[in-house]
């Protein structure tokens, strides 16, 4: 049975037979059949262009019929793996086929996996995580066998639904090895949400009144894309802290949104909803109690917590992206413009890659003042290691008081570096 498959080296054909430009499908096991007479294994299978991902679903048998359609017609190379062997099909500009293959068992020791001695097998414990993998033939990375040992919220081993469709896990609970970032990333997540639950139940809003224990709790993730954090939440709530919540992702991606639709759908999660959109212009007035903004595009990010500012969010966890409206703003040479001379920040703003990262943490840390400002205790924090992504702030806010604060730093900091900053532009309109 094939385990996963991967299509890469498309050929000029592949938009004409495919109808997009992929420069990549990976297709992997979500479900085996288990006799003569049980359904076929499924396969999940996200097609990648260079700046989209669409997903397929498929059989056993459309899996072999895909594969056999295109491999030589719409990309050059295939690579599938089974529980014994790797197979590699190659086929040159005249559509000969090259077949390439070799045990499984030498597969996982090129990925440095070391072989065990003797006294290794005698001292190894058979009931350890990693020695059941060595024993059913995936080889852990060393990253995925320090992950195991970790108490996350969500634990391997048990299946869980949104994981398995999104090609997180196996039908059996356990987390594909190239997954693991992705899982480490989704526990953290719901790590912060766990923490500040208490916070949300007991918060009041701006006129005083608190959480109705009896109403469910709404949230609102604004840029959720493919909703892996989405689903998480709504899981995490709902399964494991017995929480009635109504969830609503937003994000501009109709394909997305779609796909997402169709997955709630199927696993007959009815508090979470998905609307195509933009989060300047979301119209729902209801006061949210949590609102999620993970990697919201620039201003994208300021619109978002403007939202939940002017709705009374009782809490708001926020990891922003790609702050360029600074970076765009600041220069360390006069211009014509009437633009701030900037030349005390010259050793920060001549070299690109410094101007660029100073840009964001001012953007950061403006946002942050400007939540304190209206009412919310302010924690920016690690999201995950740098190692996995360098978007790894997460600014976290609780609203605390009703009471505006000075925005006195907020503006000195914009003054000296002669600058507009969109959420502080927002709020000025707001409040006047």
């Amino acid at each position: 049975m094939i385990l996963s498959a991967t299509l890469s080296k498309p050929t000029a054909a592949v938009r004409d037979v495919l109808g997009n430009d992929f420069v990549r499908i990976k297709i992997k096991l979500i479900t085996a059949s288990t006799g003569a007479s049980a359904d076929e294994p499924q396969y999940f299978a996200e097609m990648f262009t260079k700046t989209q991902v669409f997903h397929k679903k498929m059989t056993g048998s459309e899996l072999d019929a895909f594969i056999a359609a295109q491999i030589g017609v719409t990309f050059k190379s295939c690579v599938k793996r089974t529980e014994t062997e790797e197979i590699t099909l190659l086929a040159n500009k005249k559509g000969k086929f090259t077949q390439l293959a070799r045990p499984a068992q030498k597969m996982a020791l090129s990925t440095g996996q070391r072989k065990l001695n003797p006294q290794d097998k005698a001292s190894e414990d058979k009931n350890a995580p990693h020695a059941q993998n060595l024993q059913s033939g995936a080889i852990p990375s060393s990253k995925a066998r320090l992950n195991r040992t970790k108490n996350y919220i969500i634990a391997e081993g048990t299946p869980v639904p949104f994981l398995v469709h999104l090609g997180v896990m196996t039908a059996q609970g356990k987390v594909i090895a190239s997954k693991y970032d992705k899982f480490r990333q989704i526990n953290r997540f719901l790590e912060y949400v766990d923490d500040i639950l208490p916070e949300i139940l007991s918060a009041q809003n701006a006129s005083g009144t608190k959480h109705n224990p009896s109403a469910p709790l709404r949230i609102v993730d604004f840029g959720s894309g493919k909703s892996y954090l989405t689903f998480a939440v709504q899981y995490f709530l709902t399964e494991v802290r017995h929480i009635d919540c109504d969830i609503t992702g937003l994000d501009l991606k109709e394909d997305v949104i779609s796909y997402c639709k169709r997955l709630a759908s199927e696993l007959k999660l009815s508090n979470l909803h998905f609307s195509v959109g933009d989060i300047a212009s979301y119209g729902e007035n209801a006061r949210p109690d949590l609102v999620i903004t993970l990697h919201a595009c620039d201003t994208a990010t300021d619109y978002a917590l403007h939202y939940a500012i002017t709705h009374n969010a009782s809490a708001i966890l926020s990891v922003p992206c790609c702050q360029h409206e600074l970076n765009a703003q600041l220069s360390y040479k006069a211009t014509d413009s009437g633009r701030i001379n900037q030349q005390e920040f010259a050793p920060l703003l001549k070299h690109g890659l410094l101007k660029e990262r100073f840009a964001a943490l001012a953007t950061d840390a403006l946002r942050a003042e400007y939540l304190e400002e209206a009412g919310y205790k302010v924690q920016v924090m690690e999201f995950i290691d740098m190692a996995h992504t360098p978007k790894n702030l997460l600014i976290r806010a609780v609203r605390k008081q009703n009471a505006k604060s000075t925005r006195a730093e907020a503006d000195a900091l914009t003054n000296a570096l002669g600058v507009t900053q969109t959420l502080g532009k927002l709020l000025e309109k707001t409040w006047i």
